[in-house]
């Protein structure tokens, strides 16, 4: 059984959640992602990193509520948080457990506590849970 607190997570370029994984022009890394409450509020959202995986910058837009938006609007929104970034490279990113409150809602990947011996650590990608990773921290895998 694994037991170590993730200190530093991969994640490796794929064409599902992490499909736009990378980093930009200046080095720094970058996740864009689409984090969600359940039957509440949709997310758009732009994680950039150092080298080392320190989050450095957060860009967070509200979509709204599940059906309150089309899939145009999203869309546009998302390719500008992406086109923002300017020249970039998609490919595996390194980086540290981390939060953002955003309102009043913890998004980030999200270290969870083992609750007891039988469980293991994991980092979660919150809200919405729609990816979760575990021991080895470097293998880049994910569960959905």
């Amino acid at each position: 059984m694994h037991n170590n607190k993730p200190e530093l997570i991969s994640i490796h370029h794929d064409d599902y959640h992490a499909q736009h994984i990378g980093r930009t022009s200046d080095g720094s890394q970058f996740f864009l992602t689409t984090p969600f409450e359940p039957n509440k509020c949709e997310y758009i959202a732009l994680f950039k990193f150092d080298g080392l995986g320190n989050l450095i910058d957060s860009n967070i837009e509200i979509l709204g509520e599940r059906g309150s938006f089309t899939d145009e609007f999203a869309s546009k929104k998302y390719n500008d948080m992406l086109q923002s970034l300017g020249d970039i490279e998609f490919g595996n990113i390194k980086v540290k457990p981390f939060s953002v409150n955003f309102n009043n809602t913890e998004i980030g990947l999200i270290t969870r506590v083992p609750e007891d011996e039988d469980d293991a650590w994991a980092v979660q990608l919150l809200p919405g849970n729609f990816m979760a990773f575990f021991e080895p921290w470097d293998s880049g895998e994910y569960d959905t």
